[in-house]
């Protein structure tokens, strides 16, 4: 069987990795803690370092399953210790993750699809049009690649995820929930949703859906106070009403203290007038939100 006919283990989610230990390999159930506690707290890269596990079982797992960590193609560090790190995908395909520090700690900013159809105006990955979704597997392999980095430098340990790299999430909604899902498990990489924010430029309906996971907080690219700016500067994000946007973030589920947040990137003599201020005040004042600037 080649690699590419074998089950790529790190696209299961828990239950479905039961599945495959006990109906594949016809192993007991305490084995699939056993390979999840590997896969993701221990993050190993090949099933010959799962060394609780009978050789005859590891044997099987080869024959069946591949573990498809990315490759780190090229890494980049700035002044202000921000590091990016280009990651080739098992086809070729490349993704950038970025590792932001903060006191302490660092945030992780994932991508969600291999280039974007959104195609705003101040974006370099919507120069690259869309190309494909990417899987579970690739998004939390981004995540397993920058934790390999920070450990192995000896730097802060990673505590926040945004997902606000290349790609439109809420396009790729269905590999998104079953990747939060997974992040949020307390026996894999254990995030909790409030550590988990999604960045979307907005579609009510996914937004919906989104809310109902309880798993994440959303952020949204807003970058204009009118729907007039917005069709100009984001013309396919802007086929989302500004009006329809705002009820269906209002609509969506918070706990007490939890806030929304709107996403707005000043563009000289495009949005950062005094007017614009006062409308972007006038649009959010009254909301639960904060604006990141």
């Amino acid at each position: 069987m080649s690699d590419k006919e074998k089950i790529d283990i790190l696209d299961l989610e828990y239950e479905e990795l039961g599945n495959f230990v006990s109906k594949e390999l016809k192993a007991p159930r305490f084995r699939t803690d056993q390979i999840w506690q590997w896969l993701w707290q221990k993050g190993v890269a090949d099933f010959d370092s799962m060394t609780n596990l009978a050789k005859n079982l590891r044997e099987e797992l080869k024959a069946k399953a591949v573990i498809n960590h990315p490759e780190v193609e090229v890494v980049q560090t700035s002044k202000d210790g921000t590091i990016k790190l280009l990651l080739r995908l098992q086809d070729e395909a490349l993704v950038e993750t970025v590792l932001i520090p903060m006191e302490g700690r660092y945030t992780q900013c994932l991508s969600t699809q291999v280039g974007c159809a959104m195609a705003c105006t101040f974006c370099n990955t919507g120069l690259m049009g869309f190309e494909r979704n990417m899987s579970m597997s690739e998004m939390l392999g981004q995540v397993l690649a920058g934790r390999k980095y920070l450990r192995e430098n000896n730097l802060d340990p990673l505590k926040n995820l945004v997902f606000m790299g290349m790609g439109e999430p809420l396009l790729n909604l269905e590999n998104l929930i079953r990747t939060l899902r997974n992040l949020n498990n307390p026996d894999g990489l254990s995030f909790v949703p409030r550590r988990i924010t999604v960045s979307s430029v907005g579609f009510a309906k996914q937004l919906e859906e989104l809310g109902k996971t309880g798993l994440t907080l959303p952020a949204i690219s807003l970058h204009a106070p009118t729907q007039e700016l917005r069709e100009k500067i984001m013309p396919k994000a802007a086929k989302t009403h500004i009006e329809d946007l705002l009820a269906a973030m209002d609509r969506f589920p918070l706990k007490p203290r939890e806030k929304v947040t709107y996403e707005y990137l000043l563009l000289g003599g495009v949005n950062d007038s005094i007017e614009h201020a006062k409308q972007l005040v006038k649009l959010l004042g009254h909301r639960r939100c904060k604006v990141n600037l």
